[in-house]
């Protein structure tokens, strides 16, 4: 009896040392804090390892060599194209676009993320298309390839993608792969030791330092990259694996967005992948000029904007608020994932109720289910503000896309949810181009053909379970 009162004070102390340090040092906003103290209460045992490995915050020191973007030149642009806004001398060769500099000012500000304006950009929404494209591409290059992805899986699509980094690694070329440690944990390892054999360099990021345990498990790289010879660049919501070409059962068609990049943009996804690469390896990567080759392609702007839970900004967040109060007309959304904090839920209910048209999509179907229910608990608030909501029925809506008033758009890695907002590391292409912003709205409209809107009757009509799931859902999406 003695033993487990000791034991029982041992706890009761550490939760409260750990609520203490919650709620004083850690300083998370108010919806984690008490989540997390909630945990602790009805929890305390098993509270306290779940903290470890997914509450304890990742340390504010920049985790990746960001000496490097002096070192190519990134901090030296930035600064010239801040000065160059604040005095009102930027050219802009698409006159239309200096309506959005402040978005523009906003990601060259917290990000040092430079805009360019001599891009070409293709769009995909299907998988296959993709990764066909991405394959060609593949077998062109001639210099390098750098792939960073969240999963890749060592199925047939990931067969084929490993089939032809061996071959350009036979045939000379520098082949680097990066993916997560989470997302990818079903990798094979029989498929890395496959590419390491032919001399392709394979790395993980944040790989247990302790077999089977990692303390770092809630910090995912959720980043989608391609980069081919320093030339051409992919970016978006894709992974490698078969039911990202639709043959998963359960979850049917897999309908995604991702582009294919021509341009001056292709450096910054470069630098990016540098940046990651030098944390995960060993063997880090100097610069070459062979690593910058992009040429001007066409006259799309474009910024490469990252975020993640080493900064004191929500990069990504931020851009996605100052799009939606600048939107005059119209704000489409689609996102797998809807629980938006307090300060982007507030920017999407005044934009309704300031007359501006919101459409959200999202799946019919979770993959996620906690994440899922969250989501229809969120739908509500914008229901009751006027919001239309689509539920996606061809399959599972997995992009990640926003477009406003025909003009500005966004497509990367980033949900809109608190887990890409503050725990991933996210990197989204934030688009200033009316043909493109076009394409992604006829894409979107075609996509509501497939869909059945969510009313404020049919919401109504919910069960007493499904409300019960969305209630406890919710009540814990801020550490979902």
């Amino acid at each position: 009896m003695g033993i487990l009162s000791y034991l029982l004070g041992f706890v009761i102390f550490f939760n409260i040392a750990l609520g203490i340090s919650i709620i004083f040092l850690e300083r998370k906003d108010a919806s984690s804090t008490w989540a997390w103290l909630m945990v602790l209460l009805f929890i305390p045992i098993a509270g306290f390892f779940l903290y470890l490995i997914f509450g304890k915050p990742i340390s504010k020191r920049r985790i990746f060599t960001w000496d490097t973007k002096s070192r190519l030149g990134v901090k030296a642009a930035v600064q010239s194209q801040l000065r160059a806004l604040e005095e009102q001398r930027f050219d802009f060769k698409d006159k239309q676009i200096a309506e959005h500099e402040d978005l523009v000012y906003l990601h060259l500000r917290n990000d040092d993320a430079i805009f360019t304006q001599d891009n070409k950009v293709k769009i995909f929404t299907d998988g296959k298309e993709k990764f066909d494209a991405l394959a060609k591409d593949l077998e062109k290059a001639t210099d390098h390839i750098h792939l960073l992805y969240y999963i890749i899986r060592s199925d047939e699509l990931g067969q084929r993608i490993a089939d032809i980094l061996v071959k350009k690694a036979n045939e000379g070329v520098d082949v680097r792969v990066l993916y997560d440690d989470m997302g990818s944990r079903s990798l094979k390892r029989s498929y890395i030791k496959r590419l390491r054999a032919a001399g392709v360099q394979v790395e993980a990021f944040f790989p247990p330092k302790i077999p089977k345990i990692n303390f770092k498990i809630n910090y995912r790289n959720h980043r989608k990259l391609a980069i081919i010879d320093g030339k051409v660049g992919y970016i978006g919501g894709f992974n490698i694996g078969d039911e990202y070409l639709g043959k998963d059962k359960k979850f049917g068609y897999w309908r995604d967005t991702h582009l294919r990049i021509y341009g001056d943009s292709v450096n910054n996804m470069q630098t990016r992948f540098i940046l990651d690469w030098n944390q995960a390896s060993r063997n880090h990567i100097l610069y070459e000029e062979r690593y910058y080759a992009a040429e001007p392609a066409g006259d799309v702007g474009i910024q490469v904007v990252s975020s993640g839970p080493d900064s004191d900004w929500e990069q990504i967040k931020n851009g996605y608020i100052k799009m939606i109060m600048s939107a005059k007309d119209y704000i489409y959304i689609q996102t797998p994932y809807f629980i938006p904090d307090e300060s982007l839920r507030d920017a999407l209910r005044i934009a309704t109720l300031s007359g501006v048209k919101v459409k959200i999509m999202i799946p019919n179907k979770p993959d996620h289910p906690f994440v899922y229910w969250a989501t229809l608990s969120y739908i509500g608030d914008l229901l009751n503000a006027g919001a239309e909501i689509y539920i996606y029925q061809d399959g599972f809506l997995h992009a990640k896309t926003i477009v406003v008033d025909g003009e500005i758009a966004s497509v990367g890695t980033a949900n809109i949810d608190v887990r890409s907002f503050r725990l991933n590391f996210e990197v989204n292409a934030f688009l200033y181009d009316k043909e493109v912003a076009a394409k992604l709205e006829d894409a979107y409209n075609a996509d509501i053909l497939l869909s059945t809107q969510m009313t404020k009757k049919l919401y109504q009509r919910r069960s007493l379970g499904i409300r019960f799931k969305e209630s406890v859902s919710r009540l814990i999406s801020p550490v979902l």
